[in-house]
């Protein structure tokens, strides 16, 4: 077995930013020259996270009215030790995962026909971002 490191870059603009990653994570394990295993996807940093979805404008807006509900902005304990006033970003972020990992068959991820990899960047500010692809398989 076979385990393959690569990396995508991404510049966010913070504040619920939602980027379709699917096909930045499907060059990279096309050029794996891994059939069938497993990729991981992973935020680096404890502002963003990763899910699927449908990737569509309406879920994307969806995505952030609900979180915006559940954890909206406010004062937060981070917020007091540290002043950054992204408190709301890091309980998002925690609350919906960095990673995720996706079963690939014959050099293809097996995702749905409407589910899509996205990238949710939470911080307050726009940011440049890196995630982990790693691909274990043969």
């Amino acid at each position: 077995m076979a385990v393959v490191t690569e990396y995508l870059h991404l510049s966010t603009g913070g504040n619920g930013d939602i980027e379709d990653i699917t096909s930045g994570v499907q060059d990279k394990l096309a050029a794996s020259g891994l059939r069938d295993g497993v990729v991981t996807v992973s935020a680096v940093g404890s502002t963003a996270a990763v899910t699927t979805c449908e990737y569509e404008p309406g879920l994307v807006k969806d995505i952030k009215a609900l979180l915006d509900r559940l954890i909206p902005r406010g004062e937060y304990h981070h917020d007091q030790a540290w002043g950054d006033g992204n408190g709301h970003s890091h309980l998002r972020a925690s609350l919906m995962g960095p990673s995720l990992s996706i079963p690939f068959s014959g050099g293809q991820l097996i995702l749905g026909t409407w589910q899509q990899i996205i990238f949710i960047d939470w911080d307050t500010r726009s940011r440049k971002r890196q995630i982990v692809v790693q691909m274990m398989g043969e």
